[in-house]
Order: structure tokens, then C-alpha cells, then sequence
């Protein structure tokens, strides 16, 4: 008669367990699709390379620390700050070149330069992922009722989510955002009104590519930095603006930590179906609203 309540609890607090690991999961698909979402809608650029500059952030955040001995908190300012600049770079020398051809040049362009900067990454640091410290000021673990849960990663679903909601508030309520909102969802119209799109091109994307590199910063204490770190959540992330609509940002925001919790869920029935939930729910979306949950036919 015991044995039932017992296992009861033990399922609800692995359950809630696996809740947490799924918002953690999906505050980095957030934050990598929300500039997948932005590069897209202003360039119309399908970015493969943002899994290289999440890897990126999180290598400037180690070399930081290991080279100049700047700390976690720093880093989450300069490493995303530093990303952006190699992002203004391949912009301007690299992609200018290509807009109004076929996405797929773009594609082929941006899947070039992953392995480029993957390769020159394993050259220099090997293959073997380097650690990073855990902030001392997150150490230890919280008592969430039935679980015990690390700090840090609830610092990271609370950070992300912070991220996520200022950056809709800054594209949807402030005039800033109207202009590149607007550059997004009718582009042809803008150009209409006399705002030069061209001009938000360079910060819209060095901005996407930030965020990419501040999901680095916060996942190098989670996982070692390596020169891979970065093949396996950029496929999730795709699939993460495409079931939330491409363009959409807070079809990304939604998307990303509904899928993070979907496949978490998943792995408590059977591990093989974490991933294999995700590209399910892609296909099923798109049979029923082929422009995403958020997206809209019309865009341009």
C-alpha cells in the first residue's frame, strides 16, 4: 500500500525534473531563434551559420576569462558585443553581395563559413571541449518543492525569458522597433514611405547574431566549449522558427521554450522521442497553417 503514493511523488518530482531541463532547453532555442527570426525577416537570409556564433560567443566568454581573467558577468556584455563585430563583417564583406538572388546562395554561403569556422576552431583548440566555471554567485541549488534545482539554470530561464520579452517590447512598442517591424512584415511598402531599409540591414543583423553569442555566454558553464558545441541546437532552432513562423519574433520566443518543454516530456516516455516530437510538431504545423503558428502568408 506504500509503494503507490511513494512512486507517485518520485514520478511528479522527475516529471517536474524534466519540466525545468525542458525550459532550460528552450530559453536557448528562444534566444537562437528569435535571431534567426530577425536575420530572416529584414535580410531574408536563412543564417546556418548561427550555431557557429552561439559556439563563438561561448569561446570569447572562455578566452576572456582564460586570457584576461574577465569573469562571467562581463562576458555576457562583451562576448555577445564581439560576435556582433564578426557578424558586421561577413554582413558587409560576405553577404551584401548576395542580396536579391536566390535564398539558397545565401544558404550555401553561411553553411560554408559554419564549417570554415568550425575547422579553424578545431585547428586551434582541438576537439576536446574546454570547461568553464559556473558563476560563484549561482552556485548550489534551489528548493523547488518537490526538486532541488541548480541556480544557474534557473538564472537562465529567467534571464532569457528577460531577453526575449525587452527585445519584443523593443520591436513591437518603440519606434525603433516600428521601423525594423515594418522593414520585416512589408518591405517593399517601407521603401515606399521614403525609409531606407538598407541602412537597418548591418544592426539588424550584427543584433541577430548577439543573441546568438549571448546563448553561448549562458550555456558555457552547462556544457563544455567546444568547436561543435554549436551543429546540434541549430537544427532544433530551425525547426523552432519555422513550427513559430519565419520572421515572427514572438512566434520564436513561444516556439522555442513550448518545444524545449515538448521534447523534454518526450524523453520521459522514451528518450528517442525528444527530437523526434520536435520535427513531428513542425509537420503537423505546417500541414495546418503552413506559415507557422505566428507567421503570416503575406509578409514580404
Amino acid at each position: 500500500m506504500r509503494r503507490g503514493p511513494r512512486r507517485t511523488s518520485m514520478d511528479l518530482g522527475y516529471a517536474t525534473l524534466q519540466v525545468f531541463n525542458g525550459l532550460v532547453n528552450g530559453a536557448f532555442y528562444a534566444l537562437l531563434s528569435l535571431g534567426l527570426a530577425v536575420i530572416f525577416g529584414m535580410l531574408r537570409v536563412v543564417n546556418f551559420a548561427h550555431g557557429a556564433f552561439y559556439m563563438l560567443g561561448a569561446f570569447a566568454a572562455y578566452l576572456l576569462q582564460l586570457e584576461l581573467g574577465i569573469g562571467f558577468w562581463p562576458a555576457l556584455v562583451l562576448a555577445p558585443a564581439a560576435v556582433a563585430l564578426v557578424g558586421i563583417a561577413v554582413e558587409r564583406l560576405l553577404l551584401r553581395r548576395l542580396y536579391g538572388l536566390d535564398p539558397l546562395y545565401g544558404f550555401l554561403l553561411t553553411f560554408g563559413l559554419t564549417l570554415l569556422i568550425q575547422d579553424g576552431m578545431r585547428v586551434r583548440f582541438g576537439l576536446q571541449g574546454q570547461p568553464y566555471a559556473t558563476p560563484t554567485e549561482l552556485g548550489g541549488s534551489l528548493s523547488l518543492g518537490a526538486i532541488a534545482y541548480p541556480a544557474y539554470r534557473l538564472f537562465v530561464i529567467a534571464f532569457s525569458l528577460a531577453v526575449c520579452v525587452a527585445v519584443w517590447y523593443a520591436i513591437e512598442r518603440t519606434r525603433l522597433g516600428m521601423v525594423v517591424r515594418a522593414s520585416i512584415e512589408r518591405r517593399d511598402l517601407t521603401r515606399a514611405f521614403g525609409i531606407s531599409v538598407d541602412r537597418w540591414v548591418t544592426g539588424t543583423f550584427a543584433f541577430g547574431i548577439a543573441l546568438a553569442g549571448l546563448a553561448g555566454v549562458l550555456a558555457a558553464p552547462m556544457r563544455n566549449v567546444s568547436p561543435t558545441m554549436g551543429a546540434e541546437p541549430v537544427i532544433l532552432t530551425f525547426a523552432v522558427v519555422v513550427i513559430g513562423g519565419m520572421g515572427s519574433i514572438a512566434g520564436a520566443v513561444v516556439a522555442g521554450f513550448a518545444v524545449g518543454v515538448l521534447a523534454s516530456l518526450g524523453a520521459i516516455v522514451n528518450p528517442a522521442l525528444e527530437n523526434i516530437l520536435v520535427f513531428a510538431l513542425m509537420a503537423v504545423v505546417l500541414l495546418v497553417r503552413p506559415a507557422g503558428l505566428f507567421g503570416s502568408l503575406e509578409a514580404r
